[in-house]
């Protein structure tokens, strides 16, 4: 019987073993695992196949496993957890500080680490009672980090869909160029907003018919963004609910 896959996780570790023995112990769980050995080369999977959740080891043969912390956050809000040999508190401190959730030191046992995993997803799912916003036509499911517009998947790109997220997570407020900047570059972004407004066209031409003319997401001009509330009326609440 084919296993359904739930998640995607991926394993930055050069540790070959270790990956083999995530990939088993995922397999059985239904999670889908991507890995990479070097810092360089998880930065473009975690662009690339927008993991649900990083695994990483510390030690990397390119990279120090602090700064991948610090340059993944600056590109995805994913959970991710250090499984390292290094069991100093100073260490756990310094990844919990750059950006890491938690903190497993090896060797570890399995059920631990699910039980670890199953909790930052908990936290990472947590959008209150939310999992799917809908609203004329246009679907974003949390869940499964999909987009849909009148029930055709919109592709877009792991930045575009994170703009997507954020504000459908926050339909209906107004979140400032600076907010959304911050929360999907960092908070070193640029204060330039040119390149948010770039991946804003490029959304608005995906989900729109005439980008001229928003229907999900409005601009105030030079103060933000604002996305139609969710659930607009009962009828689309029941046709999303399907």
């Amino acid at each position: 019987m084919e296993i359904r896959t739930k998640y995607k996780m991926l394993s930055v570790d050069e540790e070959k073993e270790v990956q083999r023995f995530l990939k088993r112990l995922f397999f059985q769980k239904g999670y889908r695992l991507y890995t990479a050995q070097g810092g360089k080369e998880g930065i473009a999977q975690t662009i690339n196949s927008c993991p649900d959740l990083i695994l990483l080891d510390l030690v990397l043969p390119d990279m120090d496993g602090i700064e991948f912390i610090r340059k993944v956050r600056s590109i995805s809000d994913s959970p991710l957890i250090v499984l390292s040999s290094k069991g100093k508190e100073s260490d756990k401190v310094a990844a919990l500080d750059a950006g890491a959730d938690d903190y497993v030191t090896k060797p570890f046992g399995p059920e631990e680490l699910l039980a670890r995993i199953r909790c930052a997803l908990r936290y990472r799912r947590k959008y209150g009672d939310k999992s799917v916003y809908c609203s004329l036509g246009l679907k974003v499911d949390f869940e499964r980090r999909m987009v849909l517009l009148n029930g055709a998947q919109v592709h877009l790109t792991p930045v575009e869909y994170r703009i997507v997220e954020y504000l459908a997570m926050n339909s209906g407020k107004m979140i400032t160029y600076k907010m959304l900047m911050e929360k999907i570059w960092g908070p070193y972004a640029s204060e330039n907003n040119k390149i948010l407004r770039v991946n804003m066209t490029n959304i608005r031409r995906k989900i729109c018919d005439n980008p001229a003319e928003p229907k999900y997401i409005f601009t105030e001009s030079g103060v933000g963004y604002r996305m139609a509330e969710s659930f607009e009326s009962s009828r689309e609440a029941e046709s999303c609910a399907l």
